[in-house]
């Protein structure tokens, strides 16, 4: 049964107003963090333009200098070169395009490894820089593992929601684990 609705007469000219906001179930107040919030957050950032390669060039360019001006200004600090490669995986993840999705997992170790030639520290020739990066990565591999981690789950989430969104347009139902369209159950014969 449905409820009539009440409506309220209008305040004359130069009263003072009071207003009550009623709020039906499952109704998000105005304002209130919502789907549509999202969207309009979703859509002041740029979106997923960047090619494999520029995936791979924008992390390695990026790690590299902030490793650089890790090794500068704070002396080589792990925590800040860190957060820079977990800011810079979910980044690159986010802004890949979705033809490119698996580049950003790839690229993310290499741009991670590439940025710590300016922060290991080693001196004299090339072994001894090479072996400096090596001892750099066992000791921040945390970080490492990390920031791949980050670029994974991105990537899957973006990806999951990219199969959703495609088999809703063309109005399939989802492929079940097996791989075959789900069927309805076909009745068993009776044995005499």
């Amino acid at each position: 049964m449905e409820q009539p609705r009440m409506r309220t007469p209008r305040p004359r000219r130069g009263a003072q107003q009071e207003s009550a906001t009623v709020h039906r179930a499952g109704q998000r107040p105005p304002g209130a963090p919502g789907p549509a919030g999202l969207r309009r957050f979703g859509k002041r950032l740029p979106g997923p333009r960047l090619t494999g390669l520029g995936c791979g060039l924008a992390s390695l360019v990026v790690m590299i200098v902030g490793g650089a001006l890790d090794g500068l200004l704070l002396d080589a600090a792990a925590l800040p070169y860190g957060l820079l490669f977990l800011l810079t995986s979910a980044l690159c993840a986010l802004w890949v395009r979705p033809s490119d999705l698996v580049a950003a997992p790839i690229s993310a170790p290499i741009a991670f490894a590439a940025g710590l030639v300016p922060v290991s520290g080693g001196s004299g020739g090339f072994g001894s820089q090479v072996m400096a990066v090596f001892t750099q990565l066992a000791l921040q591999a945390g970080w490492l593992y990390g920031g791949t981690l980050t670029a994974v789950l991105v990537v899957v989430v973006r990806k999951v929601l990219l199969l959703g969104s495609r088999a809703r347009r063309t109005g399939r139902t989802p492929r079940t684990p097996g791989g075959g369209q789900p069927t309805a159950e076909r009745p068993q014969p009776e044995s005499a």
